[in-house]
């Protein structure tokens, strides 16, 4: 994991299924967890995934408020 993924998992949308459209750090914790016990998809996606539901099974969503919004935000877009 690198820091840019934690951003990665605020702007990317996921791409298929029931929840396409939605941000990835948006997608409830049972649908990651269905991803964990049938296996995540192959590439960035699949790794962004694994990566979002290890973190909301630890409750530790929490850590992407920052990058939601705010001066940090902007400052990524420069």
């Amino acid at each position: 994991m690198s820091p840019q993924d934690l951003q990665l998992l605020i702007d990317r949308e996921m791409p298929f299924g029931k929840y396409q459209g939605r941000k990835i750090a948006d997608l409830p914790g049972h649908y990651l967890n269905w991803f964990a016990r049938v296996g995540f998809p192959q590439g960035e996606i699949g790794r962004l995934l694994a990566l979002m539901q290890e973190i909301d099974h630890n409750g530790l969503s929490y850590l992407l408020d920052p990058l939601r919004s705010g001066p940090h935000a902007k400052q990524a877009d420069r």
